[in-house]
């Protein structure tokens, strides 16, 4: 990439990530769409699945200087291009290395699937049965679970919900 090219924020339509980053491929542009692993329940079945680590958004290179970069405002699956203005709004440098340092062998970038809590600490469900519930962080109950206390009927008890779904209060 010579010095000229810099990265730029596109926002796509609605669920066209692959859309557009095959589209802008398609034109020469240089494209980069980080994506992380999520684990995924659904009707008793537990799968993983890649999705976008920013939906919606993707970052390509531009040579402002010699490549037509408005085109890419009517590309196929792009909304359009992050602006300041007239003038698209470059990612600082730094921010893509930063991504690309955090991804593994297959290109994902790993997520910390450990809580930023304590035992101890105020916790709150964010869905499912218990959701907006105000509960105590206890611990892992296993490696996607947490242990949580929930004041329920006047007395403790003992919660075990996936990483994901827990928030502190």
């Amino acid at each position: 990439m010579s010095k000229a090219v810099r990265w730029y924020v596109v926002q796509t339509q609605v669920n066209s990530e692959s859309r557009a980053a095959h589209s802008l491929l398609r034109q020469g542009y240089e494209i980069y769409l980080p994506r992380y692993l999520k684990r995924r329940r659904h009707a008793r079945k537990v799968d993983v699945v890649a999705k976008p680590l920013f939906p919606r958004y993707m970052f390509v290179a531009i040579d402002t200087a010699t490549q037509r970069w408005r085109a890419i405002q009517s590309t196929q699956g792009v909304s359009h291009l992050v602006c300041n203005g007239e003038e698209p709004a470059a990612v600082p440098s730094g921010v893509l290395d930063a991504l690309r340092a955090r991804e593994d062998e297959h290109g994902f970038v790993r997520m910390d699937a450990k809580p930023a809590f304590a035992p101890g600490d105020k916790v709150r469900v964010l869905a499912g049965a218990f959701t907006d519930n105000g509960g105590l962080f206890v611990g892992m109950s296993d490696h996607d679970r947490v242990a949580i206390l929930l004041d329920m009927l006047g007395r403790k008890v003992r919660v075990h919900l996936d990483v994901d779904l827990v928030t502190a209060a």
